[in-house]
């Protein structure tokens, strides 16, 4: 056992042993499994990394994971920012997400995180996976997933990094772009998809004909970096209804890419294909249009893209009521567990 891992365990027995009703119990499961059922999938492994303070990915990772499991057959693992004190979903947490060893058997890592600084026992399980050019589909903050200081060895994955051959980090490495700033107004103005012009045949975009979302529009570089294709565009709306019409104006001239795919290669490592969508919200995923545009990103990613259905089953399981976005949001006391498959 590493000294990390060693110190990590000691403070986990020492907080069970002093804990107060209500603080972390020795049966907590610190993230959720959702087995696969029959469907295209069957034998894939998905994890699903949360981990943000405003967008409510700790809600939208579990509802995607159950929709891939129950509908498509795909084993799934959704991961969570814990705090370590009581086993609770903590999305302020912004240094722990346990289970992460999970993408040593992943064939798909989804990652919605968001300014992440995580200590290197965790980081070496993102960095190892990436580097093997392992399939990446990043929602939304995906584009910031880390902040991690200059000092620490895995600073290269830092959306503000500057070291040579990684600036951008992650998000602009892997994903195509990394934080650059709000194209809509935050808030105010919500996203409309539009299929991108020469994208209408891919297998991607099959029967994603509805696509809107309350979040605002990213800034992204034009042209995409990298070996990227455009698959949908973000008509910036003028209000936070799906029936507002689209702002006049130069916002959506041209408009921004809010979703795309792309190759990519971190130095010392091996190719991969990365699918990178700046919606993702908890509250996105209302629209079943963005629901089955990330079903198809994830048989993409797993190289089952000859199996996109026409339409993809992309009905919700269970009750999904998610919250609206913004800091200080998340609903309190939830454990992993609370989030299992009914």
């Amino acid at each position: 056992m590493r000294h990390g891992q060693s110190l990590r365990a000691a403070v986990l027995a020492a907080l069970l042993l002093a804990a107060p009703a209500g603080a972390l119990r020795a049966d907590d499961p610190l993230w959720v499994n959702y087995a696969g059922g029959e469907g295209p999938g069957k034998g894939k492994r998905v994890v699903l990394v949360s981990g943000d303070e405003e967008y409510r990915s700790e809600e939208a990772l579990p509802q995607l994971g159950k929709i891939l499991a129950r509908h498509h057959g795909f084993d799934c693992t959704v991961l969570f920012a814990i705090d370590p004190a009581t086993g609770q979903i903590a999305p302020n947490v912004n240094d722990n997400i346990p289970g992460l060893e999970a993408l040593k058997r992943a064939d798909v890592m989804v990652i919605a995180t968001r300014w992440r600084n995580l200590d290197d026992e965790q980081m070496k399980h993102i960095a190892e996976y990436v580097e093997a050019g392992k399939p990446v589909v990043g929602l939304r903050t995906a584009t910031h997933a880390f902040r991690i200081p200059k000092s620490r060895a895995y600073a290269r994955y830092s959306s503000d990094g500057k070291e040579k051959g990684w600036e951008g980090g992650f998000g602009r490495l892997v994903l195509g772009e990394t934080w650059i700033s709000h194209h809509g107004r935050h808030g105010k103005e919500s996203t409309r998809g539009v299929i991108a012009l020469g994208a209408q045949g891919s297998p991607l975009v099959r029967g994603c004909d509805d696509i809107w979302g309350p979040t605002d529009v990213y800034t992204v570089r034009l042209p995409l970096s990298g070996e990227a294709s455009a698959l949908v565009l973000g008509q910036v709306v003028e209000g936070m209804e799906p029936s507002d019409k689209p702002l006049a104006g130069k916002k959506n001239d041209p408009m921004m890419p809010v979703a795309w795919t792309r190759s990519y290669q971190v130095p010392g490592g091996k190719a991969g294909r990365a699918f990178t969508t700046t919606m993702g919200s908890s509250t996105d995923l209302a629209s079943e249009g963005l629901r089955r545009l990330l079903v198809n990103a994830c048989y993409w990613a797993a190289g089952l893209e000859d199996r996109i259905p026409e339409r993809a089953r992309a009905d919700l399981v269970g009750e999904y009521r998610p919250r609206a976005f913004g800091f200080n949001g998340f609903e309190k006391g939830r454990r992993p567990a609370d989030t299992a498959m009914k």
